[in-house]
């Protein structure tokens, strides 16, 4: 008989998002059957099913919404991280953090790397980095993984910058923001990089974005390449699109200590080719 794999033997949280969808292994839950923010029902849950790897997808990602709901923001994406990694270490399990570049504070002119020193500037930042810290704390056995700008999921659960970007490609002008730099994660991409890490029994913090550091407006510059769209790319200042709670850096780009990820025109193309049909 078979020996389950560790995968087989996993509990992924927020499992119905953008990223989970790539997942087709493990124990799925979501807000309903799981909330990470209760420490008992993090701990009866991962009591029943004694999980050997943890997947901790769960987060309130919404930056506005971070800076206007403090307390949200913390009890989400700090405490509910706090509780996922004290119930892994209890039932022996290892942890996968998803983190974000926004620990940085967007003022290197270069991407930052695995070894630069976490300055979040936006309560988003702060509270992802506060989960990090967590986890870091309490678990050897944990992989923190940072992205950023994730696409994925394909029209149904697509809401981000590159699902916006492609349902403007019918206009005569897309306005984009033109002094952001970020890398592009493609949802698919993470999750097969993510595998390899456990797989080669990775242990640490990781920069998993796509390969490269584009802007906002070489992103859609790509898209209408790759679509055909005879929309023109027009830039503009982040207060054309009204004011913002939240401080967003300039760069958000990485690069990282493993090449797992392609680079992100590819990615790109293969996510509008292959799961954008309308």
């Amino acid at each position: 008989m078979k020996e389950p794999s560790i995968f087989d033997q996993a509990l992924i949280t927020g499992a119905d998002g953008m990223i989970g969808s790539y997942i087709d292994f493990g124990i799925r839950t979501n807000h309903r059957s799981l909330d990470v923010t209760n420490l008992a029902e993090v701990l009866k849950v991962c009591g029943i099913h004694k999980p050997k790897l943890i997947i901790h997808l769960a987060a309130e990602t919404d930056v506005d919404h971070c800076e206007h709901d403090v307390t949200h923001a913390y009890q989400v994406n700090a405490v509910g991280t706090y509780n996922v990694a004290t119930a892994a270490r209890i039932v022996g399990a290892k942890m996968v953090y998803i983190s974000t570049s926004s620990v940085f504070n967007g003022t290197k002119i270069e991407p930052y790397t695995e070894e630069d020193v976490p300055a979040p500037q936006n309560i988003y930042g702060n509270s992802k980095y506060f989960g990090e810290l967590a986890v870091m704390g309490i678990l050897r056995e944990h992989l923190i993984l940072r992205i950023c700008w994730v696409f994925g999921g394909g029209p149904s659960k697509d809401q981000k910058f590159v699902a916006k970007i492609l349902e403007q490609l019918d206009q005569p002008v897309i306005n984009v923001v033109g002094n952001k730099r970020g890398s592009p994660t493609y949802g698919k991409d993470l999750v097969a990089g993510m595998r390899r890490l456990i797989e080669e029994g990775r242990t640490g913090v990781y920069h998993m974005g796509n390969f490269g550091s584009p802007t906002r407006v070489d992103i859609v510059k790509e898209i209408v390449r790759i679509t055909g769209s005879n929309a023109k790319v027009k830039e503009v200042e982040s207060s054309f699109f009204g004011t913002s709670n939240a401080h967003r850096p300039s760069n958000e780009s990485m690069t990282s200590k493993v090449s797992y990820m392609r680079p992100w025109q590819e990615a790109l193309r293969d996510y509008i080719e292959t799961e954008w049909k309308k």
